[in-house]
């Protein structure tokens, strides 16, 4: 039997929820952070993890995916501990580069519209030195996480979005195994997670929560949602109207605009204009450069197939852009005021015969949240200084395309690495109590809320 090493464990955010998700690890002498997210729904300093719980300098900062909720505090954490170091993989690196600067430019148009106190969170050059200072490991590499040799990392592929992984940390009588977002089944570009052998000793499992108490999830598949989401759009099409998909820029818009290409070259769909807006571009290319990372079936349309949105914020522009039926991918997701879908939305709900198809979670607070559920004569107001508009568009629907592994596969991932601690995290409290209550028995489990040490064996 071998000896295991204490392990204590963290949340300087996330935790019981989606939020800043940011894990600190200390172990063998060594601390370490797993992801440093910004949380989606707060503005200013209160967006960044609790950095005050942080002691000393964390020696580095696995990161996991180039999702804002979990890299979207790098800048800011080696604005503080110059010396931390970041790691992961090239193509999530490629994915930061673009997302980060593009949270800078965000924030910054926030504080002019929202005066919020604190935004920016740090410059471009604060960007530019977190992505230049960090290492790029590849997936499958083992490497040496703080320099001596005695804690050794290694990053495994996860299926969630370009780039990536689950992160195994290996010292002298502890293995831990995080997560991080995992797919679990196959995407239109990404394949799915690599599953971890469980001859690997897995003493404890850092696992995401995502869907857990999310029942439709278990019962969803991506390629027959794809296929209804495409006889919708032609529906839509073929009555002259055009149809607005509000994605997110990494990871969703790619797999639409793909999707959606695929079935106009089958026939499925009319051969009417697709466009895409600019950040979704930008990572697109992102994409282009890193094709070991797609699944080895995938057919990556050429970025000059897809038009450009052009200014939303021009009125004019707008009329033009739907005056034809053409398929418009735009970002955000989940409709903040004031992105190009939000703008896109008030003109297209507004006519009966256009459509709006949400692929992606919409969370009950979002502008999103409220097109979707309105109903023909409902009011909405787009921004706090924009006219109120009447919904006279019935054709609203969502479709469940996720990069997240359902409940079920969670529950058989605890199963067959069959830890001895099991930490839930990247969960809302009903969806971490589920799998709390649900999965892991017959281990030590935890979902520890912000800034509770617990120590492992």
């Amino acid at each position: 039997m071998k000896k295991v090493s204490p392990l204590q464990f963290t949340p300087i955010g996330g935790g019981r929820e989606i939020g800043a998700n940011s894990y600190l690890i200390e172990l063998e002498g060594h601390r370490i952070l797993l992801d440093c997210g910004l949380h989606p729904k707060k503005d200013g300093p209160q967006a960044l993890p609790d950095f005050s719980l942080l002691r000393e300098a964390p020696e580095a900062v696995l990161i996991s995916h180039g999702h804002v909720d979990h890299c979207g505090a790098v800048p800011e954490l080696l604005r503080r501990f110059r010396e931390t170091v970041p790691y992961s993989t090239p193509a999530t690196l490629g994915v930061m580069d673009c997302m980060l600067h593009n949270s800078v430019s965000v924030m910054g148009t926030i504080a002019r519209e929202r005066n919020v106190p604190g935004y920016p969170l740090y410059t471009h050059e604060d960007v530019e030195y977190a992505v230049e200072s960090a290492v790029a490991v590849g997936l499958d590499q083992e490497f040496s996480v703080c320099g001596n040799g005695n804690l050794v990392g290694r990053l495994r592929h996860a299926g969630h979005v370009l780039g990536s992984a689950s992160i195994l940390l290996r010292a002298d009588g502890h293995t831990l195994f995080y997560t991080g977002d995992i797919c679990d089944t196959d995407q239109e570009l990404m394949a799915g997670l690599d599953p971890l052998d469980e001859a690997e000793g897995v003493d404890t499992l850092i696992i995401e929560s995502t869907y857990g108490a999310n029942l439709d999830a278990d019962q969803s598949r991506y390629q027959e949602q794809a296929d209804r989401f495409c006889r919708r759009i032609a529906d839509v099409l073929n009555r002259g109207g055009s149809v607005l998909v509000p994605a997110f820029a990494l990871g969703r818009t790619q797999e639409m605009l793909n999707i959606i290409a695929r079935h106009q070259d089958a026939g499925t769909l009319p051969p009417v204009p697709v466009y895409a807006s600019g950040l979704g571009r930008a990572i697109y290319e992102v994409y282009n450069r890193y094709p070991d990372y797609l699944h080895p079936d995938a057919m990556l349309q050429p970025l000059s197939r897809f038009g450009r949105v052009g200014d939303v914020w021009n009125r004019d522009n707008l009329q033009a852009l739907l005056s034809e039926p053409a398929i418009i991918v735009a970002t955000s997701g989940m409709m903040v005021e004031n992105t190009p879908s939000a703008l896109i939305a008030e003109e297209v709900v507004q006519s009966p015969h256009h459509g709006i198809f949400f692929v992606g979670y919409v969370d009950p607070e979002t502008l999103g949240y409220r097109v979707l559920h309105a109903k023909k004569g409902t009011v909405l107001h787009f921004g706090p200084s924009r006219p109120a508009v009447k919904v006279t568009l019935e054709n609203i629907a969502h479709f469940h395309f996720s990069a997240h592994a359902p409940r079920n596969a969670l529950h058989e991932q605890i199963n067959r690495l069959n830890p001895r601690n099991v930490i839930f995290v990247h969960g809302d409290p009903e969806a971490i109590d589920w799998m709390y209550d649900q999965t892991g028995n017959g281990r030590r489990k935890f979902c520890s809320p912000l800034g509770e040490t617990i120590e492992l064996d």
